[in-house]
Parts: structure tokens; C-alpha cells; sequence
């Protein structure tokens, strides 16, 4: 049994030649040329940002409407239907340009 501790050059020579192989099919994948350069990388993260932006948005205003309508739906419960009816209120009254009755 050999000690772990103790290799041979050519076995070390060949791990070498691998791993450098290895590396050089990393970087010549497309993650790593579109971010070659720094112009590159604050473009793809401009992009990046402005779509995780449009997605939060989306996302919250999809969620927001689905809670408003179930809450509108529910007129048994005083407090929860008097809230969801002024949170209507002011929604139709934001998209008609009027302000609500205090």
C-alpha cells in the first residue's frame, strides 16, 4: 500500500495536466466570455436588475389584487368587509382621478 502523503512526479504531472484541461474548459464557457470585460458585466447586471425589478413589481401587484378581492368577498366579518370596502374605494377612486369621502 502506498502512503498518501507520497506520489509520483508522473502521477502528479498528469493531475497537473488535468486540472489545467479542466480549467481552460471552464473558462471558455459563455458564463465566463460575457463577463469578460467590465463594461460586459455592469450591462448583464443593469439587464439583471431591471428584469428582478419587473418581476417584483408584477409579482406584488398580482398579489395585492388577488388579497383585495378576496377580501372584498367577505361581508360577514364587519371589521375585514368595512376595510376591504375602503381599500375599494380608494382604488376606484385613484383610477377616476377623485379623491374619496373622508
Amino acid at each position: 500500500m502506498t502512503d498518501r502523503n507520497q506520489t509520483d512526479p508522473d502521477s502528479l504531472a498528469r493531475e497537473v495536466a488535468a486540472l489545467r484541461a479542466a480549467l481552460t474548459t471552464l473558462t471558455g464557457h459563455k458564463v465566463f466570455r460575457s463577463h469578460a470585460t467590465v463594461p460586459r458585466l455592469l450591462w448583464f447586471n443593469f439587464l439583471r436588475g431591471l428584469a428582478l425589478g419587473l418581476g417584483s413589481v408584477v409579482g406584488a401587484t398580482i398579489l395585492v389584487s388577488a388579497l383585495v378581492f378576496a377580501l372584498s368577498s367577505i361581508d360577514f366579518v364587519p371589521v375585514i368587509g368595512e376595510w376591504a370596502t375602503d381599500i375599494i374605494d380608494v382604488i376606484e377612486a385613484g383610477n377616476t382621478g377623485a379623491r374619496p369621502a373622508p
